[in-house]
């Protein structure tokens, strides 16, 4: 029997929550890409969610030839202690990692939260 219930995956992490955190009335997701691994609540991942927007609109250096490669854009993650050197490609990855995340948890809150008539 596996320790987890798997959320999201993508090329470049998953994300799932930890079975022994079900009790947990707001349940922390694990999201894990690359060699990080991030413990964080639904606003915690909306946090990140937006900072990758923020960082997006940002330019790579500009003696940068390679923007796919390039690992100038540093992204701010939820602990204020912590951001990411990434490439734009990871960081597309990293986004739509954190975007599906938090469409599947918002869709099964809401289907948990149906009436049954």
């Amino acid at each position: 029997m596996s320790a987890i219930d798997k959320i999201y995956s993508n090329e470049l992490g998953i994300s799932f929550f930890w079975k022994q955190e079900n009790h947990i009335s707001i349940p922390r997701v694990q999201l894990v890409f690359k060699d990080i691994g991030f413990l964080l609540s639904l606003n915690e991942l909306k946090d990140f969610s937006s900072a990758c927007i923020t960082t997006l609109q940002s330019q790579c250096c500009s003696q940068c030839k390679d923007t796919q490669h390039c690992r100038s854009l540093l992204l701010n993650t939820p602990s204020d202690k912590i951001d990411l050197a990434v490439n734009k490609e990871e960081l597309l990855q990293i986004q739509e990692l954190i975007n599906g995340t938090i469409y599947k948890v918002e869709l099964q809150n809401w289907m948990n939260n149906l009436p049954l008539n």
